[in-house]
């Protein structure tokens, strides 16, 4: 299979698994505190990465590339699972995932910094349109509901942007799962002790709901979905790719109406074709 289109195959299946990523953590943060559900995510998922290195034996990093590992896990083991965590206190998960629309600019932009890439302007055209878009649909769904929640998922975002291009950029060499695997275990003693500290002192409250939550992010969102999601920015280009998660808040919106209840208008059926186009539109003219 030519590796452009196994990028974006791999690309579309990481969009996937991550579209379930902020419904259950909604769930989660229901019975659980945030800064407990961060740590506790980044430490099973760490524990599990650990297992696959030993088990695969793989070769350690060089020190080269332990700032980019570094970089990585604030970025999506640290700084995005907290932020959303503590973001999804004061709004809905469906309003939360409207901002996942501004990723895909977020991922092109640090893209361009840290990857090197030099897309051709037509692309910026469709991505900031794409974005656009998903943005003009968070007004239609009722606009802010918290400042406060709104500023938490920006800050998100950004670090999210830059752990995904710092990510993408690292496994040319390293390889997709290895790198989201180091970084994890780069992050697993500090994460491990903190989990340890805010652990609460009962889990009888804690409702099925919140555990399954749990478990899909530690095991889905915080591993699976990025050994597609880097192999597929790798393969396919970070900014090209990168587009692919102007559909992960329709995905998302789908989730959470199915499984919380959660009210979405019908109106994001004409959104989604017209950012499908934007999607298009902008891997033509990635390159």
């Amino acid at each position: 299979m030519d590796r452009t289109a196994s990028g974006w195959i791999n690309g579309f299946i990481g969009v996937l698994i991550f579209s379930g990523s902020l419904p259950a953590t909604r769930a989660a943060v229901a019975d659980f505190d945030p800064v407990f559900l961060t740590v506790a995510r980044a430490a099973i998922a760490g524990t599990l990465a650990l297992v696959l290195l030993v088990l695969f034996r793989e070769k350690r990093p060089k020190g080269a590339d332990l700032v980019s590992l570094a970089v990585v896990a604030l970025g999506v083991v640290v700084g995005f699972p907290l932020l959303t965590a503590l973001a999804l206190k004061h709004v809905t998960s469906a309003h939360s995932i409207v901002f996942i629309g501004l990723l895909p600019l977020a991922t092109a932009t640090f893209g361009v910094l840290r990857g090197g890439e030099r897309p051709r302007p037509a692309f910026w055209l469709f991505s900031c349109l794409g974005s656009a878009l998903v943005a003009g649909f968070a007004l239609m769904q009722g606009g802010s509901t918290s400042p406060v929640g709104d500023l938490l998922m920006l800050a998100a975002i950004v670090v999210c942007g830059l752990g995904y291009a710092e990510g993408a950029r690292l496994s040319r060499t390293l390889g997709g799962w290895q790198v989201i695997s180091w970084a994890l275990v780069l992050s697993l003693p500090v994460m491990a002790a903190l989990a340890f500290l805010t652990m609460p002192q009962s889990f009888a409250d804690a409702a099925r709901p919140a555990w399954l939550g749990l478990a899909y992010v530690s095991v889905f969102s915080m591993l699976v979905g990025f050994i597609f999601w880097y192999r597929g920015l790798a393969q396919g280009g970070i900014a090209a790719v990168g587009q692919l998660q102007l559909l992960q808040p329709f995905f998302g919106l789908v989730l959470a109406a199915t499984l919380l209840g959660e009210a979405v208008s019908w109106s994001m059926v004409a959104v989604t074709a017209a950012v499908i186009l934007c999607v298009a539109g902008a891997r033509r003219f990635a390159r």
